[in-house]
Parts: structure tokens; C-alpha cells; sequence
């Protein structure tokens, strides 16, 4: 509450002073850890954190001792936990206290998933970024940025202090449609990945331009050609070989070969809460993933064509302290189109009506005979279950690998949707 008065009242420039200067002691306090390692800055609307998790999985196994922060999870060479602070790119001081123990247990790469809300509070400022990774971008946080230029532009922050380095590498997808608008900072080193040829910039920008080709999208895996190498991995869907290729043109541009990366990506381990298949023993097909914004979400409601359902049966909702309202309807839009059956429930309310963010959502959902609305999110998933037969797809979104619920006052209560999910099976 005192937070919000005082954001009333004191003057934007005042409040991102204060975040520079809060950067930069961080950073003196830890003595600037950034520095003695290869920093990876991963940012992009979707895919960052599956990117940073492959990445890690890459160096760590081609045994380039890597450390990782992402919005799900951190990592330190084989150790694994899970990020509790509910923030995409950690605050300051946490982030460089984690870039300290990562130097000091022997990391030479540092993997951060980059927000734009945390260029935006300038907790990239005092990190020592060797390399800026670009999954794609798609409007997101319209409401905390002002517009998708605004948000856009806090992105390509990362990719000019990457080209001030004297040695810095870029890479980037070159099939987003914003891809000039990131190629104009100077940095030495650019790789790029494409499946799509048109529109490729000109291959002398380059080190190297990856093509993707002959995608294989069966259930349980994803396989695809590159770098003269088919790649085979047990991940799920099309847009993880955008994310396996970013990781991949990293791994190359560090001299792994491709052969190497092969042999560790078809063993690798999905980002908790993306994609992730929930199996139990039942007859019917359940997953959960992340997606809260509209690109996501129909990429992982396309994605689940691969198995062939008799139905889908979609939960979702949205989330609420004036984050992006507009996009409420176009979620529920999004839903209704894919799927057979549509439960909006409860996200992350915060201060605001649960009621009122799910009547929100519902109005995107043209066939209204498809809506079930449930505030109780337990209440929710149960109802999902009970309602899917032998066949059939529950497609759980919004919460992903989350272990908690932002509620009103502040609060947070304990929630991750997979261990719900087994709970009720048990049932």
C-alpha cells in the first residue's frame, strides 16, 4: 500500500534513479561477479526460460561449468532449485549475491533470463554481458510500458551494451518480424537461425546463419536439421526448436561442436512448468505450460495437434493488478477457438475481483456454451479431470512451474498446478 502512495506521488525519474544507483551497490557490494565470468543475457516475449534452461544443459554437459537464473529455476553445474520470488529477473542484490556464489563455485558462464521490466529497473546495469540471445517479441506489458514500442525498445538495451563489448556475440532469430530493429547495434559476433529464408538479412552481417529444416513434431519429442546435424530432443512443440536453435547457435559459437550438442540435447530436460506432460497412469493427456500472453498460448494450443485429440479441454485465466487487461479477451478468444471445452478460473488476482478478471477473459469466448467458471483453481483442475475421457488433452496454462499465488494484501499462498494435478488423480 505505501509503495503505491508513494508511486502517486514521487516523480518516475526519482524512482529510476533510485534503481540505477541500487544496481551498481549491489554489484560493489558482491564485488562485481559479473566479471569474471562469460554472461549470457537471454531476453525475448516467449521462450526465454526454456532457451536459458537448454543453454545451461548445453555448456554444463560440454563441460563449461555454467550457473543459470531464470523466472522458474537457478542452476549451479549439476545443482537445481527452484526460483521462490516470483520474479523473472531477480532484484538487485539476490541477483548479485547468486552471480557471486555462481564465480565463486568455478562458473565460467552465467545464463540470465532478461526481463524488460528488469531493464527497465535497471537491474542489467551493473552486469558484465558478454552476449545477447533474442527469442522473438510480441506485444506484452503494454499497460507497464506504454506501448509495444516502448517495450521493445527496453529489450534492445541489452543488445547496445552487448555491443559495447569489444568481443561481444548476438543471436538472433531472424523469421521475428522485428528482427532489424535488434541487428542495428554494432555487435561484433552475430549468429543467426532461421526456418523461414525470406527476409534474411544479408549473410555478411554473420558469423554463421543457421537453417532449420525438416521439423519432425511427433508426440513426446521434436527432431529437426541443422548444422548438419539432426537434432532430437524431448521437448514438445515447434516453437522449442526456435529455442533448441538459439541454444544451439550459442553452444556453436562457442566452439562445442554440433556432434556434442546432439548427443546432450536428446537427453534434455524441460523448464519446469513448460510443456510439461503430467502422467499419472490416466488415459488421457495432460499438460501445463506457462503461457499467459496471447502469442504463447496459441503456439501451445497449435502444438497440440501432434496428438491427434478427441477433445481439449482448456484452463485458464489471467492475471490481475492491472496487468495487461487488454489481453483478458484475446486469451478467452484464443481458447474458445482451440478448444472444446474452456475453464476460466483463477490466476494471480492480487488486489483485484477474481470474478472480474474471469468475466473478462470469458468475453473473448465467442461459442458461450463452451465456458465453465470456476474461481477455485483446485476446484477447477478437478473439474477438468472429471470431465476428460480416454483420448482426450487438459491443457492447465497461466501458472506453469510456479510454486505460489499472488492473492490480495500482498499475500502469497503455496500453488504449483502439477502437484495439484497428482493430488486430485489420486482422488
Amino acid at each position: 500500500m505505501i509503495k503505491k502512495i508513494l508511486k502517486k506521488i514521487i516523480p518516475d525519474f526519482v524512482f529510476s534513479w533510485y534503481h540505477f544507483c541500487l544496481a551498481y551497490l549491489g554489484a560493489g557490494i558482491y564485488g562485481f561477479p559479473s566479471r569474471k565470468m562469460f554472461v549470457i543475457g537471454v531476453t525475448g516475449t516467449k521462450g526465454k526460460t526454456t532457451t536459458c534452461n537448454l543453454l545451461f544443459q548445453i555448456l554444463n554437459g560440454a563441460e563449461m561449468k555454467a550457473g543459470m537464473a531464470t523466472t522458474v529455476n537457478f542452476g549451479i553445474g549439476d545443482k537445481l532449485w527452484i526460483n521462490s520470488y516470483k520474479q523473472t529477473m531477480l532484484g538487485r542484490f539476490r541477483l548479485q549475491k547468486l552471480l557471486s556464489r555462481m564465480a565463486s563455485e568455478g562458473c565460467k558462464y552465467a545464463v540470465i533470463e532478461t526481463s524488460s521490466e528488469g531493464i527497465l529497473q535497471h537491474r542489467h546495469r551493473a552486469i558484465d554481458y558478454s552476449a545477447a540471445i533474442l527469442t522473438n517479441v510480441s506485444p506484452e506489458h503494454i499497460e507497464r510500458h506504454g506501448s509495444f514500442e516502448n517495450y521493445r525498445s527496453e529489450k534492445l538495451k541489452l543488445f547496445e551494451k552487448v555491443a559495447k563489448k569489444e568481443n561481444g556475440t548476438g543471436i538472433y532469430n531472424l523469421d521475428d518480424r522485428n528482427i532489424d530493429f535488434f541487428l542495428e547495434p554494432k555487435i561484433k559476433n552475430k549468429y543467426g537461425f532461421v526456418k523461414n529464408a525470406m527476409g534474411t538479412p544479408p549473410s555478411q552481417e554473420f558469423k554463421k546463419v543457421l537453417q532449420i529444416s525438416d521439423i519432425e513434431l511427433p508426440p513426446a519429442k521434436t527432431a529437426f536439421v541443422m548444422a548438419g546435424q539432426k537434432f532430437e530432443m524431448p521437448l514438445i512443440g515447434e516453437f522449442n526448436v526456435y529455442n533448441a536453435a538459439a541454444a544451439i547457435c550459442f553452444g556453436l559459437s562457442q566452439e562445442i561442436s554440433a556432434e556434442k550438442i546432439k548427443n546432450i540435447l536428446v537427453n534434455a530436460k524441460p523448464a519446469p512448468g513448460r510443456m510439461e506432460i503430467i502422467n499419472e497412469g490416466q488415459p488421457f493427456t495432460i499438460v501445463v505450460d506457462y503461457a499467459h500472453e496471447p502469442a504463447s498460448l496459441e503456439a501451445v494450443y497449435k502444438s497440440l495437434k501432434i496428438f491427434n485429440p478427441n477433445k481439449i479441454i482448456a484452463v485458464l485465466g489471467s492475471q490481475g493488478g492491472g496487468r495487461d487487461k487488454a489481453k483478458r479477451p484475446i486469451l478467452g478468444s484464443l481458447a474458445g477457438s482451440y478448444a472444446d471445452v474452456v475453464i476460466i478460473t483463477n490466476e494471480d488476482p492480487y488486489d483485484e475481483d477474481p470474478e472480474k478478471i474471469i468475466n473478462d477473459v470469458a468475453l473473448g469466448v465467442a461459442n458461450k456454451d463452451k465456458i465453465i467458471k470456476i474461481i477455485d483453481r483446485r476446484e477447477a483442475i478437478k473439474k477438468s479431470l472429471k470431465l476428460a475421457s480416454s483420448g482426450d488433452i487438459v491443457v492447465i496454462t497461466g501458472k506453469g512451474g510456479e510454486i505460489s499465488m499472488c492473492v490480495e494484501n500482498g499475500r502469497k499462498i503455496p500453488w504449483k498446478d502439477s502437484k495439484i494435478i497428482e493430488e486430485e488423480l489420486k482422488k
